[in-house]
This record gives structure tokens, C-alpha cells and sequence, in this order.
């Protein structure tokens, strides 16, 4: 049932990925190209949400690895995304490490995933996470929810992929990822009311934005 708020752009092109992949591994070089061109963005919006300006660095590392490695990769277009997510997320904790930036723990021990199936805020939420104001916005949601939202969203991810990416619970995830879209929506249905547009019932505890 949950299935249902998919992220059905991304996953439109896997058929195209994972051919594309195929041939990439057979060297290439165009079809590799191609690759990068459907998981690129969707993977430096992710990293924006984990380290924000640097996400485009972070992206190069993460991109040479997958080069390197690419001839170990055995799966289809959703599976390519999810081993992309994962090689992402490994370069962007290193970074955090590296800058000496400690992730703000979170209070509960899950993550992201299948998104509530009626059309509430939530939509809006989704629609405007293209937008910078609501990556920074959701980088203040606790860390789990924020991945779980980033995952779920921005990459395309299904339930079980992102839990895989996460090393959770696709159950855990679930919930992170549906309290997370429910405080940026309140963020935003905050924001929106205070310029004439779509109210809803005020933030809380997303704290202060930077």
C-alpha cells in the first residue's frame, strides 16, 4: 500500500539505467555517461541534504569509487541507485569525519521509507524539495529522518533499497521517513501561511534555521 507514493521519475528511467550499466560494464565510455546523467542528480541532492556546499566534491570521490568498482556490480537500474546511494553516503560520513563535524544524534534508532498514501502536505513537501530553502531545511530534521526523507525522495529509492543503504529496518525506516515528511511539511505549510499561501499547524521542534 505504501508503495503507492513511489518516486515515480526516477524509477521511470531504471529500464534505460540498467541497460546502460550493462554496457558500461562491457567499457563503454557513452553509456557510462549515460548512467551518470540519470543518478547524478538525485545523488548530489542526497549529499547536499548529508553535507551541504560540499556535496559536489563529496559527488567526485563517490564517483571515481563507482567507476572503479563498477565491473563488481551485479543488479538492474533500481539496484545500480542503491549501490550509488551507498558509495555516497560511505564518502559523505568520511567527510563529516574528516571536518570533524559530529552528525546530531537522533532520538530514535530508524530511518526512511514508503511514503503515506493520501494527499496531504506531504505533497507539497515533496514538490518543493527540488527547491535549496527545503534541503536546508531538511538537513535540520534529526539525522535519520533527514536520510530517510533524502533516500526515499531525492535518490528514489524504494522501502527496502534505502533500509539497505541505511543497514535498518525497512519497517524503521518507514517511520523515520514519514516523521520526517510530516515536520517539513509543517515547516513549510508555516512558511507558505506567512506569505497568503497553504496553512498548516506550525513548526515544531524542527529547531532554528540557520
Amino acid at each position: 500500500m505504501g508503495q503507492g507514493g513511489e518516486p515515480r521519475r526516477a524509477q521511470a528511467y531504471d529500464g534505460e539505467l540498467g541497460a546502460a550499466v550493462a554496457r558500461a560494464q562491457d567499457g563503454d565510455e557513452a553509456a557510462f555517461a549515460v548512467a551518470y546523467r540519470i543518478v547524478q542528480p538525485g545523488l548530489l541532492g542526497y549529499l547536499r541534504g548529508l553535507v551541504g556546499d560540499d556535496a559536489e566534491d563529496v559527488a567526485s570521490d563517490a564517483w571515481l569509487e563507482i567507476a572503479r568498482d563498477l565491473g563488481r556490480f551485479k543488479g538492474d537500474g533500481a539496484g545500480f541507485r542503491g549501490w550509488t546511494a551507498t558509495i555516497a553516503r560511505h564518502r559523505a560520513l568520511d567527510h563529516l569525519r574528516r571536518q570533524r563535524v559530529r552528525p546530531r544524534p537522533s532520538a530514535l534508532e530508524q530511518d526512511v521509507l514508503e511514503l503515506p498514501g493520501p494527499h496531504t502536505t506531504h505533497d507539497q513537501a515533496l514538490e518543493a524539495l527540488s527547491t535549496e530553502r527545503a534541503l536546508s531545511l531538511v538537513r535540520e530534521l534529526p539525522r535519520d529522518q533527514a536520510e530517510a526523507v533524502l533516500l526515499r525522495v531525492v535518490v528514489g529509492l524504494d522501502g527496502p533499497a534505502a533500509a539497505r543503504v541505511l543497514g535498518k529496518r525497512p519497517g524503521a525506516v518507514r517511520t523515520a521517513a514519514y516523521r520526517g515528511l510530516k515536520r517539513l511539511a509543517r515547516r513549510l505549510g508555516a512558511e507558505d501561511s506567512a506569505t497568503g499561501g497553504v496553512t498548516d499547524d506550525g513548526p515544531r521542534t524542527l529547531g532554528e534555521s540557520k
